[in-house]
């Protein structure tokens, strides 16, 4: 499964340029609908497409590695 770390690229843009970031700035940014994003950060195996992974990383000036990782699925 693949994990997308928006919340900490989030809070990491924050920091550096201390303000508040939110999601619909994200959104309007990026061009990313807002349900999408949310998607993104709370739906587990969330199928997000290479378009909206290369504008997020532009967006918060990043890797795709920084973006997303992946989680070994387990089995029982």
């Amino acid at each position: 499964m693949i994990r997308f770390k928006i919340k900490e690229r989030i809070a990491d843009k924050e920091f550096s340029e201390d303000r508040r970031v939110t999601i619909g700035e994200v959104a309007e940014a990026t061009g990313i609908h807002r349900m999408t994003l949310s998607k993104m950060i709370n739906q587990r195996g969330y199928n997000a497409g290479t378009d909206s992974l290369d504008k997020l990383c532009k967006f918060f000036s990043c890797n795709v590695q920084d973006l997303a990782e992946y989680i070994a699925d387990v089995e029982d």
